[in-house]
C-alpha cells in the first residue's frame, strides 16, 4: 500500500504558474500509473492527466492540454504537475492518485490510492 502526499498548491494570479508535487511513502511510485485530478466547489472530481508507470506515456484532459505537464522523477520518487498559463477556472483542490494497473485511465474510480489534496487558487 502506498501513501500519497501532495504539496505546492497556493494562490497565483491568472497567467502564472505552479508546480505540484506528489510524494510517496510505503511503496515506490514507480510501480504505479499516476494520475492528477481536481475538484472545484460544487463540482465533481475531474481528470486532469495521467502518466504510465513503465513507458511514461501521458494523457491530458482537453481543458489543460498544452498548459499542464506531468512528469515523474525516479530518483526522488515523486510525480509532478507543472501548471502554466493558469486560469481562474483552474481553481480547485488537486489530488494525485495511484493505480496498480499499468493501463492509463481517466476515471477516478479506476485509481486505488489518493492523496489528501492541495488547494490551487487562481485570481483573475
Amino acid at each position: 500500500q502506498v501513501k500519497l502526499v501532495e504539496s505546492g498548491g497556493g494562490l497565483v494570479q491568472a497567467g502564472g504558474s505552479l508546480r505540484l508535487s506528489c510524494a510517496a511513502s510505503g511503496r515506490t511510485l514507480g510501480t504505479y500509473t499516476m494520475g492528477w485530478f481536481r475538484q472545484a466547489p460544487g463540482k465533481e472530481r475531474e481528470f486532469v492527466g495521467t502518466i504510465a508507470r513503465v513507458d511514461g506515456i501521458k494523457s491530458y484532459a482537453n481543458s489543460v492540454k498544452g498548459r499542464f505537464t506531468i512528469s515523474r522523477s525516479s530518483a526522488k520518487d515523486t510525480v509532478y504537475l507543472q501548471m502554466n498559463s493558469l486560469k481562474s477556472e483552474d481553481t480547485a483542490v488537486y489530488y494525485c492518485a495511484a493505480r496498480s494497473s499499468g493501463l492509463l485511465r481517466t476515471a477516478a474510480s479506476d485509481y486505488d490510492y489518493w492523496g489528501q489534496g492541495t488547494q490551487v487558487t487562481v485570481s483573475s
